[in-house]
């Protein structure tokens, strides 16, 4: 367990736990134990992390079942369940703003970044662009590796294989962990590979990787991750409400606790929250003013 120096230690929670809802995403679970984190050692509270798929993380929030949502991705990732479930929540805003989803690649090949001469390894994908991948069927195992069905990036993802008449690709359903793992023994052993990806994300930090240009759009643009609370929850629980509408960080803030939290094999992701807020005091501070 890492010291406490610096932090404001929990004291005996007063009222009920403030349920966070969350989907096994990196992103996600790094969000939901950092706010987590803050609630209990500066607004000494208890909390409770909820685990669902993305539309049961939506659903949770909106039913009351739990209180806030930190992951939805907006505007285009979760349009389907800012739809169905928007007029029962409420959005206060980005808590970060420059996500991107899409289909990404190793940029460069295995080993190395750069030979003895300084020189990259070629890709084992020389394309840049998703209509490419039509004539690499065979190259990629006929496969695009994606996580969990539920994700509105499987959802474009799907889309992407009719739009650009990519029919004899399928894409495989697992979890973010399963995808991260094809993608290390693909990249050690230099074969290709196709996997959804989006950032933030450690993955980004530890390989060479790069998306491919997707001229349709299917994908959508830049967007940004809201944070969503349950009616009622202004009136109920002030200050929380007030800390949850003032939580934002930078791709750069989150990257950092992605790539602790992996480094740590994710076994205890708020142990390395508190590492993360004892290291940026002045911005817990300013959410929690």
């Amino acid at each position: 367990m890492l010291p406490l120096a610096g932090i404001a230690r929990a004291t005996t929670p007063a009222g009920p736990p403030i349920r966070i809802a969350y989907v096994d995403w990196s992103s996600s679970v790094a969000s939901a134990n950092l706010v987590c984190a803050v609630l209990r050692h500066h607004l000494q509270r208890q909390c409770r992390l909820i685990e669902a798929d993305a539309e049961g993380m939506w659903r949770l929030v909106a039913d009351g079942e739990a209180d806030v949502l930190l992951s939805a991705w907006l505007p285009d990732t979760h349009a389907e369940y800012l739809d169905r479930y928007g007029e029962r929540l409420e959005d206060l805003g980005p808590n970060l703003t420059g996500t991107r989803i899409g289909l990404v690649i190793p940029a460069t090949g295995v080993g190395r970044q750069t030979n003895a001469l300084g020189a990259r390894p070629r890709p084992t994908l020389a394309i840049d662009s998703i209509p490419e991948l039509a004539a690499q069927t065979a190259a990629v195992d006929g496969r695009i590796v994606g996580i969990d069905p539920g994700a509105g990036i499987m959802a474009a993802a799907q889309r992407a294989l009719q739009v650009y008449d990519l029919g004899e690709l399928r894409l495989l359903e697992g979890s973010e962990r399963e995808m991260t793992s094809a993608l290390a023994t693909a990249i050690a052993a230099n074969r290709p590979i196709v996997v959804t990806g989006w950032e933030p994300h450690w993955m980004f930090g530890r390989w060479s990787l790069r998306f491919l240009d997707d001229p349709e759009g299917v994908f959508g643009g830049q967007g940004s991750i809201h944070t969503l609370v349950r009616a009622g929850l202004a009136a109920e629980e002030p200050a929380v409400y007030r800390f949850l509408g003032q939580f934002r960080w930078e791709p750069a803030s989150m990257s950092q606790l992605l790539v602790w939290i992996e480094q740590a094999g994710a076994r205890d992701p708020y142990v390395q929250a508190l590492r993360w807020m004892q290291t940026h005091r002045r911005q817990v501070a300013d959410w929690t003013r």
